[in-house]
């Protein structure tokens, strides 16, 4: 059985350009347009094996979402990847720290992204 991703990012080419970079590598996707529909989606998931998640997204921003995400029981094992155009220390500290496992700046390398939700799903 295939793992299943969701992908949350308010642009929709990122989210086109990223869920079908995985869908390629044999992933199921799942997309959203920002941290409430996150909520959302990730709700109505039978399951789901990983959450990337921008940062800078209008309603409900990454933050916000990975807090409420990782506030639930259901949800505290799922690897989560931050996909941000900020690269900032105190931003990749402020991810870690509200329970993101990996901090990746855009544009990310499509082989390294593979790699590491790989290396995340073990």
């Amino acid at each position: 059985m295939s793992k299943h991703i969701l992908i949350v990012d308010d642009s929709k080419t990122v989210r086109n350009l990223v869920a079908f970079i995985l869908k390629a590598e044999g992933f199921k996707v799942t997309t959203a347009e920002d941290g409430l529909d996150g909520l959302e989606k990730l709700y109505a998931m039978e399951s789901v094996d990983l959450i990337m998640s921008d940062i800078n997204m209008p309603r409900m921003d990454g933050f916000t979402f990975i807090a409420q995400v990782r506030e639930q029981d259901i949800y505290k094992d799922i690897p989560i990847i931050i996909l941000s155009t900020e690269g900032e220390d105190r931003d990749i500290q402020k991810g870690i720290q509200l329970g993101a496992n990996l901090y990746m700046v855009k544009p990310a390398q499509p082989d390294k992204m593979v790699r590491n939700i790989k290396m995340l799903l073990g």
